[in-house]
């Protein structure tokens, strides 16, 4: 007897196969991580009601390799309770998301598997990166737009240049000995890279039409700031239809381009039950929505002690925004990464790393601008010259590494490196992020 025994009526097994497409390869850092449940001890439990809530707790809570990080939850709203120190209680919070974050991602795997391909997919591609989003609204909500803005860039920098990076880097490495060179499908890079050259665009403009408008006199300041805005939310609106399109386009009519193989028998161990739900429709519901009120708690703490622990810890908010946040939002996708890399299973590794920075360019980032936009914050698209000119060149040399459909662990090293370089540069930038966009 398996747990999905336990758990799921027949009619959910019969549909499996055909709403396997429904996950898309950036759900799947969640099956390299995923835990074996002892189901065994479960079966012995007497009472069908009190079995199947145990097995559901151990699926969620024992069913994942991060689950030793989980008592930080109850650390952070201790130390919120109790006044342990703001620098505690981020610290406590970032690493309490870590685990949620991975958990989110497979609850909504698990949920596909009752739902239409089409309805799986939407699921998917929305709550993808529901842990970047929901940073993003609180710090709205308190009026850090800087925060937003840098979060969001670095989520891109760190899936394309850490995330990626060190794939390609420990993946080449791996099977250096069987092949110097790792294949994978071009035509799915060269979608997301178009998604996120969009993205680059749509950011990039906006500053050049600040400085193009900007003049000596404070009203041409005020005119440049309320052109930009309106053309932050024109393009914003303009990104979020291509957005629709691409999950159209993924989902209907070039679903075979985002298709992977998983041929491989040296699976069977970790991934074996991928193909199984081991959690019910409604159970898997309930828990979404419950860890995604955690997930929101946590947000709230780490949003609102930023700023004392860039001064206690004498890091600037910036460096935290954009290299410290991202790190901890894909964790569990860069361990993911890693390991499909390190299977030479580079199609889904690049799935997760540039299908994750591609939805946060074209869909989070347009969303929290248009989201703004109904709060009454004016949030645009013109973020400092830093964060756009080190997004615009971590696209192109991505987009260079990427162009001929085989890799090795030299082009790892370099995004790697690069990575290295950009956060160096926000580490000794010291400029409160308030003064950079005063400076606009």
């Amino acid at each position: 007897m398996n747990t999905s025994e336990l758990l799921l009526p027949v009619a959910a097994q019969n549909h499996q196969h055909q709403n396997r497409h429904a996950r898309t390869v950036h759900n799947k850092s969640s099956s390299s991580l995923r835990k074996k449940s002892d189901v065994i001890a479960m079966s012995k439990v007497r009472w069908n009601f009190l079995r199947n809530i145990l097995a559901n707790l151990q699926e969620i809570f024992l069913g994942t390799k991060l689950f030793l990080l989980f008592p930080f939850i109850p650390l952070a709203i201790i130390a919120n309770l109790f006044n342990f120190g703001s620098a505690w209680l981020f610290v406590f919070s970032m690493i309490g998301l870590i685990p949620l974050a991975e958990r989110l991602s497979f609850l909504t795997e698990q949920i596909t598997y009752f739902t239409g391909p089409t309805v799986g997919g939407l699921l998917n591609a929305t709550c993808g990166n529901a842990t970047e989003l929901i940073i993003a609204l609180f710090a709205l909500h308190q009026g850090k737009i800087s925060v937003v803005k840098s979060s969001l860039v670095g989520s891109i920098l760190s899936n394309l240049l850490l995330v990626l990076g060190s794939s390609l880097l420990l993946g080449g490495l791996a099977n250096l000995s069987t092949n110097q060179e790792q294949f994978y499908n071009r035509k799915q890079a060269d979608v997301s890279m178009g998604l996120l050259l969009l993205g680059v665009l749509c950011h990039l403009l906006p500053v050049m039409l600040r400085h193009s408008i900007t003049g000596s006199s404070e009203i041409a300041m005020d005119v440049a700031s309320s052109t930009i805005l309106r053309f932050s939310r024109f393009c914003s609106v303009m990104m979020l239809i291509v957005y629709v399109v691409y999950i159209f386009f993924q989902l209907k009519t070039h679903r075979e381009i985002f298709e992977t193989e998983d041929n491989d028998d040296d699976e069977n161990d970790d991934v074996s039950s991928d193909d199984i739900p081991v959690i019910g429709f409604g159970s898997g519901i309930a828990w979404l929505v419950g860890i995604t009120v955690v997930v929101a708690i946590l947000s709230e703490y780490i949003v609102a002690t930023i700023e004392e622990a860039s001064n206690t810890w004498g890091l600037s908010v910036s460096f935290i925004s954009v290299i410290l946040l991202p790190i901890v939002g894909n964790a569990a996708e860069h361990a993911g990464a890693v390991i499909f890399a390190w299977k030479n299973k580079l199609d889904i590794t690049l799935g997760i790393s540039l299908g994750s920075a591609a939805q946060i360019s074209v869909f989070v980032v347009p969303l929290s601008v248009v989201l703004a936009w109904m709060m009454g914050i004016p949030m645009d698209l013109d973020f400092n010259f830093i964060e756009t000119g080190s997004l615009l060149l971590s696209v192109l040399l991505t987009a260079f590494a990427l162009q001929d459909g085989t890799s090795h662990y030299f082009k790892g090293l370099v995004l790697l490196i690069t990575y290295f370089v950009i956060a160096a540069c926000f580490f000794v930038l010291k400029t409160p992020l308030s003064e950079l966009d005063d400076s606009k």
